[in-house]
């Protein structure tokens, strides 16, 4: 059986008092992780690429971002986006009222996927709240993955949804650090806007007696922080619910071209968006990380202290040196299941099966709603290609295969 990513147990259990109030929340969520584990019973027809139930609708809502982060595909150092006038990127975004439109018709046909907003920066978005709260009306567990630009004026507004999962970048314990590894594009201090959210989010949930939105707090691992994991732990521990450590996402130029070959050779058309993940920012110091990894994960331990997520789950020194010095090894992650349980949507409406490297494009939700598309020909092609040909050569580095 291929290996799944999965929610760590220690994290469901701590964090289960907490959506106690919100059993429709632990219900979509333990659907989502019922069918990745049972997947290939409750999916007989896999091989066709014919799909279930939309579990996730996953919306890169807007292409636009105050920060340049260096591990970023997208603004960081060999991001896809660079060149991209912002103004034209805004242009192009999908309305707040489609939107709406969509989850309602989601709805409708029985879908109530969780509902989870990135970008760029997703906060840079008029009518990102308005989705949170019709999302969470029609019982949509939503979730937002942000540098934590604007969450402090929005903190009542989240609290009041209540939103299910507050997901903040945090690459640093001190301003330093942190400053290092997710720049401003304009010369701000993001280090600071982080402690305001935080802040203001516990005050909100106080004011109305809820212990939601949960927060995440997102660490990429990179040469900027890797001796600092425990610090971030510390630093941090009095004022989220749980931390997650990405050992981050990279292609080396091995494999973007071997992708290039097999994509092409599938599909007939040459992709461009994985060589945005090329990059030098992979850890060279393994017994380090794997020192900070297996301490962070120590310290996590008793009821009261917050758990921690290591996305991929790899541990031990040979393991990581592998993970970050050859492409190829997929470390038992060798299936795709999340183009069978999750839907991608890009700013511009272009809907993809691809959560990282969204080249194939199945239509656009300015034409097409999300149900006409989820098993349209073109979708089921891409499913059934992953499914019985295996992976492509990027797929080895993918949130869509290793941290879903």
């Amino acid at each position: 059986m291929s290996k799944r990513s999965s929610v760590a147990l220690g994290t469901i259990l701590k964090q289960s008092v907490k959506v106690a109030r919100h059993p429709w929340i632990a219900g979509r969520l333990a659907a989502l992780e019922k069918e990745k584990f049972l997947f290939s019973f409750l999916n007989p027809q896999a091989e066709t690429g014919h799909a279930r139930s939309i579990r996730q609708l996953s919306i890169r809502i807007t292409d636009v971002c105050n920060l340049r982060c260096h591990t970023c595909g997208q603004w960081g150092d060999q991001g896809f986006l660079h060149g991209c006038d912002l103004k034209d990127l805004k242009k192009k975004e999908i309305s707040p009222e489609r939107y709406l439109a969509l989850l309602e018709d989601l709805a409708r046909h029985g879908h109530r996927p969780s509902v989870y907003l990135w970008g760029g920066e997703p906060t840079m978005y008029k009518g990102w709240l308005e989705i949170i709260e019709r999302a969470t009306e029609l019982r949509m567990p939503t979730s937002i993955a942000t540098n934590a630009t604007r969450v402090a004026a929005a903190a009542d507004r989240l609290a009041a949804a209540p939103m299910f999962l507050l997901q903040m970048s945090i690459d640093g314990h001190s301003a330093e650090t942190h400053n290092a590894a997710r720049p401003s594009a304009g010369g701000g201090d993001n280090h600071k806007v982080v402690q305001e959210a935080l802040s203001a989010i516990k005050e909100a949930k106080k004011a109305h007696k809820t212990q939601l939105p949960l927060v995440a707090a997102l660490t990429t691992i990179s040469s900027a922080n890797v001796h600092h994991l425990v610090d971030i732990y510390e630093a941090y521990k009095d004022r989220v619910d749980l931390f997650v450590y990405y050992l981050s996402w990279w292609i080396d130029e091995k494999s973007a071209k071997a992708h290039d070959e097999d994509f092409t050779r599938r599909f007939g058309f040459t992709p461009k968006l994985h060589w945005g993940w090329v990059g030098d920012w992979t850890i060279k110091d393994h017994e380090t990380l794997n020192k900070q990894l297996a301490e962070v994960q120590r310290r996590s331990k008793g009821w009261n202290n917050p758990p921690v997520n290591i996305i991929p789950n790899v541990a031990g020194v040979d393991s990581l040196r592998e993970y970050y010095t050859n492409h190829e090894s997929t470390f038992g992650y060798n299936q795709c299941i999340s183009i069978y349980q999750a839907v991608e949507l890009d700013s511009n409406g272009d809907m993809s099966p691809c959560r990282d490297y969204h080249d194939y494009i199945v239509g656009n939700v300015r034409d097409h709603t999300i149900t006409e598309l989820w098993n349209s020909e073109s979708y089921r092609r891409f499913r059934a290609s992953l499914h019985t040909e295996g992976l492509m050569p990027s797929c080895t580095r993918c949130c869509g295969l290793m941290g879903y």
